[in-house]
């Protein structure tokens, strides 16, 4: 399977949804819908507004696995609002928004090759601090993921009320 990485638009948007869709489903499927509930993304206005907001915000892109939208994640120049109670890093940083795989290409390597572009996009752009958060409740497994992908625990925090997540960090 080749994997090819291009820089997603506004005509992406669909395929991002479905994409995120996929990991709500395959999460339902495993009875883990702590992270993001049970119903598909796409029916939130909130998610479809913060996923657009975010491409407007900064650089999307998608893997694409033989030619086949699998894989999308944004890079912009900071976090969400809801991060704004931790401390700034103190240097440019690129940020990581809404990294999702259409879950039919699991363990093939998109997600992955996209974090590697991130942290290369990082890198040209003379930024060296590549920074990503995400839910860090239940067993780990997706802290485990960043980690093994090149990224460090920094700060945890509660959104929500009750939601945990953990902020990594990559130097590039």
């Amino acid at each position: 399977m080749e994997i090819t990485i291009r820089e997603g638009g506004p005509g992406d948007v669909p395929a991002i949804l479905g994409m995120l869709d996929s990991c709500v489903e395959w999460l339902v499927a495993q009875g883990r819908t702590e992270q993001w509930g049970s119903a598909p993304l796409s029916r939130h206005e909130r998610t479809v507004a913060s996923v657009v907001g975010y491409m407007d915000a900064g650089t999307t892109y998608l893997a694409e696995a033989d030619g086949v939208p699998a894989a999308t994640l944004t890079l912009t120049d900071g976090p969400g609002a809801y991060l704004s109670h931790l401390a700034p890093p103190g240097e440019p940083e690129r940020y990581i928004h809404w990294l999702a795989s259409d879950r039919r290409f699991k363990g093939h390597g998109t997600g992955s090759a996209l974090l590697a572009h991130a942290a290369a996009e990082t890198a040209r752009a003379g930024i060296r601090l590549l920074r990503v958060d995400c839910y860090a409740g239940q067993d780990g497994r997706l802290v485990r993921y960043y980690e093994e992908n090149g990224f460090t625990r920094t700060e945890t925090y509660v959104t929500g009320g009750s939601w945990p997540g953990q902020v990594l960090a990559r130097r590039v």
